[in-house]
């Protein structure tokens, strides 16, 4: 079955569709598809039926269809905001698209149409604090995580109850957890086999692994690792996005400021984390996606308006350069899709 990449290009008003060669990691543009308001964030319905993408500069989320032969998108369609969305996801049903807002200081929660369309007025709209940058569910759809950075926000873990029926949240008890360390959680990725979470942590440089406690939707703190060299680095860096891998072996996340992917291996028994090496990416590497089987994984430059592509060693997880393809302006989110052709 066919593999297509969506690319978020926030100053070009564009998402740009390419083929996914899963052989060779390749990529091929099919089409680039216009989308007024500054798209900076997408999401892929569980059927890979939809993309719902988030703008930035004109504050909405946005719905589309995706052709199953083409990869095309066909917008059906659109809410406004309130407030920019800095995140967006879908439940684990398909029902619901979740959002987080980083200046709005809020999460947000609209309901899907049977036809794949997000509209009309958010079944919640909850205040939590500056600084809120990513929300999902666990997988079993009952609980939800907002993470907030530090400095500008409160350097916490907002942790919520979910209604699967409803798409309502609820605080959860506690209501959050707070690290002691100045981290800043950002993003984060669940584990594929344990009951564990990892953060990517923007003003800590470093990624933190959390035990989720199933039985009443909490989290422990167990580890933070730096993402930056053990010589130090100087120089301003933050910590964006984070990707695990299906086997649950390897984990990556990206530094802008130091233009790298720090690298793990995970251990599949406990979840901690082990340093794997650092590889040089594009500058100001903020969106990054594994691609089919997770033999490739894909860093976009926000400065450079460039993606990097790395094939990944199946037994030790290290990256090696491939190829880099040219993108445009301010490249934000990658997301890519098994279609049905």
């Amino acid at each position: 079955m066919p593999h297509y990449m969506y690319v978020a290009l926030q100053e070009d008003n564009r998402i740009s569709v390419f083929t996914v060669d899963p052989d060779n990691g390749k990529l091929a543009l099919q089409a680039d598809v216009d989308v007024p308001g500054g798209p900076f964030t997408l999401a892929i319905s569980p059927d890979r039926q939809f993309l719902y993408a988030g703008c930035r500069d004109v504050p909405q989320i946005n719905s589309y269809r995706i052709d199953q032969s083409s990869g095309g998108l066909a917008q059906n369609g659109t809410v406004a905001l309130e407030a920019n969305p800095t995140y967006i996801a879908t439940d684990r049903s398909g029902r619901y698209v979740l959002s987080a807002y980083y200046q709005g200081a809020h999460v947000g929660v609209h309901p899907i149409g049977d036809d794949g369309s997000v509209g009309g007025t958010p079944i919640e709209w909850l205040e939590t604090a500056t600084g809120a940058h990513a929300m999902q569910t666990d997988p079993t759809n009952s609980y939800a995580f907002v993470p907030h950075i530090a400095g500008n926000g409160p350097n916490a873990v907002y942790q919520f109850r979910f209604d699967e029926n409803t798409g309502q949240i609820t605080p959860n008890s506690p209501a959050m957890v707070e690290p002691e360390e100045f981290l800043g959680p950002r993003h984060f990725c669940f584990h594929p086999s344990l009951d564990v979470l990892y953060f990517s942590n923007e003003q800590g440089c470093s990624v933190s692994g959390y035990t989720l406690d199933t039985g009443n939707g909490t989290l422990s703190l167990f580890q933070t690792v730096t993402t930056l060299p053990p010589e130090g680095f100087s120089e301003r860096n933050t910590c964006s996005q984070i990707q695990v891998t299906g086997s649950g072996r390897f984990l990556y996340a990206p530094n802008r400021g130091h233009n790298s992917i720090a690298c793990f291996t995970v251990d599949t028994a406990t979840g901690e984390l082990t340093g794997n090496g650092i590889v040089a990416s594009e500058p100001v590497p903020n969106a990054l996606c594994l691609g089919p089987g997770d033999r490739f994984i894909y860093s976009a430059g926000q400065e450079s308006g460039r993606m990097a592509v790395f094939s990944v060693d199946q037994a030790s997880g290290k990256l090696t350069p491939a190829e880099t393809y040219p993108l445009g302006n301010r490249p934000a989110w990658i997301s890519i899709a098994e279609l049905a052709g």
